[in-house]
């Protein structure tokens, strides 16, 4: 796939098939994750994959949302991969934790080498982290940053509508609204 089609492809997916993600492809995936930049090349986050049943139960009950969508992908999903990162590992720079952003960048490396390999993810980052920790026998020095379920796409969905950069991107200054002349 072309960069732009990833980008365009890439959606929130929370309906899959449980056949297996391909070890090849998934090697891909995670390649492509530990290529992503990091704050003084610190790497200070994991990813854990999972794929067993039982872990897999216990981390859609850690789901925070209001539907029962998302714990359900957890479930429905032959693999979910988990995000943690160390805070003392990373550096932070006035009261910007380094190693939110870092992991951010690898998750989003992830997930589009997902997409670009014909899977769907979904990014969770509303969940209780104490259950995962314990479920998966996290270090308590290490955080749960987000987890993404992935898998072979059970459902149709358009991506949500583009929002109006004029809204969203400026052009040297707050107040002077980016020309997006490639509409």
């Amino acid at each position: 796939m072309e960069f732009y089609d990833v980008v365009k492809g890439r959606k929130s997916i929370k309906k899959f098939k449980n056949t297996p993600v391909s070890a090849e492809k998934l090697a891909r995936m995670i390649n492509a994750a530990m290529m992503s930049p990091s704050w003084k090349n610190s790497t200070s986050y994991k990813f854990i994959l999972v794929d067993e049943k039982k872990e897999l139960e216990q981390i859609s009950k850690s789901i925070m949302n209001k539907d029962n969508a998302a714990a359900q992908s957890i479930l429905d999903a032959p693999m979910t991969a988990v995000i943690v990162a160390d805070p003392n590992a990373s550096g932070e720079v006035e009261n910007k934790e380094y190693y939110l952003v870092d992991s951010a960048i690898a998750m989003e490396h992830l997930v589009l080498s997902a997409t670009n390999e014909g899977y769907g993810t979904c990014w969770i980052a509303a969940v209780n982290e104490d259950i995962i920790k314990k479920a998966l026998s996290i270090p308590q020095n290490y955080k749960v940053v987000a987890i993404t379920p992935i898998g072979e796409i059970a459902e149709s969905k358009e991506h949500y509508d583009k929002k109006p950069i004029k809204d969203f991107v400026f052009s040297n200054t707050w107040d002077n609204a980016y020309n997006d002349s490639t509409k």
